[in-house]
């Protein structure tokens, strides 16, 4: 579990809160106004007189009813949720629960012990209503879910924890949800609990964050899936593998647009602990580079020109300025073009163009099961960009021009293929790269074939000598 102390400075999100969860919240505020007539429910025998005496007591005085009948309280909105089937009514019970879990959260604990004294979990009842076709039921429900697995002592069972972190990936994919900020909201919460975020990373869910963030989104949304990147990156497993996710690039970008403080504060935090929190010395250097390849720097420097009320913006800025400057000084012109390449935004930096790079680096592609290869191979496959297939394309070209065996290993992995296809591609520039990366794996064929025979004509001529000296 990460230490409670790393949690003391997260920023105050009361307003944010209220922001976040605006349309749920406005919808929220109508359906308290509308109190639902108990007495019609009693008198057509669809709730107990026991349940009727508890829920209108709950409308009079939540807090205080529920502090003095705590197993009561939760068993009579319980049994509402699950015989009551107007849209209207649950709604109402979902508010008063949400209610009731905000206003103290003993109350948490009020509804686990009751489930545990029936050996039940309390989540299936709002898990069952996740699949409620009406928006503000499926909502509030997740709402109180999160409340529930967060705020308690019990952690929600693995298989309900997948099935709703799949539910929150889900919501956060569809086009126009109006509840976005919602969803956003209740993963802020789990993801601050251990256990959840390896969770959330096992259905995917960095790719997804990191996906929408590259999309339009307000910057309400910005900020809170930035949020959630930064509470993963409290845990050193996962802030060494963050940025396989290209986690840094997409935030540079939105540091570089961004106007809105909160913003700003959230990345700086994030890129800190991108730093901090792994403990190989050598994944935050590699961190520093991709920082600074993305310009980075350039915005701290605009940053400190700027005055804010946030003074953990000033200490984040500067920290950041002197750990990249470091890293500046430091870095090989391998170095550079590894992080550059996993961040797979190639273009055309120097280090591309350098003869004497190749000639001291190209069999270095070779490290750790081809990795750097493998990613070339894989970004001509799947890449659209031009500027990236025409890099990659003249790189495997210095890559089997530099490293005798080259032209082998890259059949091997798939690449000739991919290059001769695109000498077929659209982009002239991308045809050009391609068609000289072919000359180069032809050449070197021929090359490698006249070093061979001269080699075995040498070897011909040393046994057909006559053998001199005395017997």
């Amino acid at each position: 579990m990460a230490n409670v102390k790393d949690y003391i400075q997260m920023p105050n999100e009361n307003i944010d809160m209220i922001a976040a969860t605006s349309v749920l919240q406005q919808q929220a505020g109508e359906i308290r106004n509308k109190p639902i007539n108990w007495a019609s429910y009693m008198q057509s025998q669809m709730i107990s007189p026991e349940d009727f005496q508890c829920i209108t007591s709950l409308d009079t005085s939540k807090s205080g009813y529920m502090q003095a009948n705590p197993s009561q309280s939760v068993k009579t909105l319980l049994n509402l949720l699950s015989h009551v089937s107007k849209d209207s009514t649950i709604q109402y019970i979902l508010v008063m629960i949400d209610d009731l879990l905000q206003e103290d959260r003993v109350h948490v604990a009020y509804f686990h012990d009751y489930a545990n004294k029936r050996k039940e979990h309390i989540w299936g009842p709002f898990l069952n209503l996740l699949n409620r076709q009406d928006g503000f039921i499926v909502h509030m429900s997740s709402r109180i879910i999160a409340k529930l697995a967060c705020w308690g002592t019990e952690n929600i069972p693995k298989s309900d924890l997948n099935f709703y972190l799949q539910f929150l990936k889900d919501q956060l994919t569809i086009h126009a949800n109006e509840y976005i900020q919602s969803v956003a909201r209740c993963l802020q919460m789990m993801l601050r609990v251990d256990d959840y975020r390896f969770a959330f990373v096992s259905v995917d869910g960095i790719s997804t964050l990191v996906r929408i963030l590259s999309s339009r989104v307000n910057f309400q949304v910005q900020y809170q899936l930035v949020f959630c990147l930064w509470v993963l990156t409290f845990n050193p497993l996962l802030a060494t593998k963050m940025n396989k996710f290209s986690v840094i690039p997409i935030l540079a970008d939105i540091l570089n647009d961004c106007a809105k403080e909160k913003v700003t504060r959230i990345i700086l935090a994030v890129f800190r602990n991108l730093i901090e929190k792994p403990t190989d010395p050598q994944v935050a250097k590699e961190h520093c580079i991709a920082m600074v390849q993305c310009k980075v720097l350039k915005q701290l420097s605009i940053l400190e020109q700027r005055r804010f009320d946030d003074e953990d913006i000033s200490a984040d800025v500067e920290y950041l300025t002197q750990r990249l400057q470091n890293s500046v000084q430091d870095l090989s012109s391998f170095d550079e073009y590894a992080t550059e390449l996993r961040s797979a935004r190639l273009e055309w930096s120097p280090v591309h163009k350098s003869a004497k790079f190749w000639r001291e680096n190209a069999q270095r592609l070779n490290e750790k099961n081809y990795e750097l290869l493998r990613i070339l191979v894989h970004l001509l496959e799947t890449s659209k960009d031009p500027i990236i297939l025409s890099v990659a394309c003249f790189d495997i070209g210095e890559y089997v021009r530099h490293y005798p065996r080259g032209k082998h290993v890259l059949e091997q992995l798939g690449g000739k293929q991919i290059v001769m296809q695109l000498l077929g591609h659209e982009d002239p520039n991308v045809r050009y790269e391609a068609l000289l990366a072919v000359q180069k794996l032809m050449v070197h064929n021929w090359e490698y074939l006249g070093k061979q025979l001269e080699k075995e004509n040498e070897n011909q001529k040393q046994t057909s000598a006559p053998i001199t000296g005395k017997a």
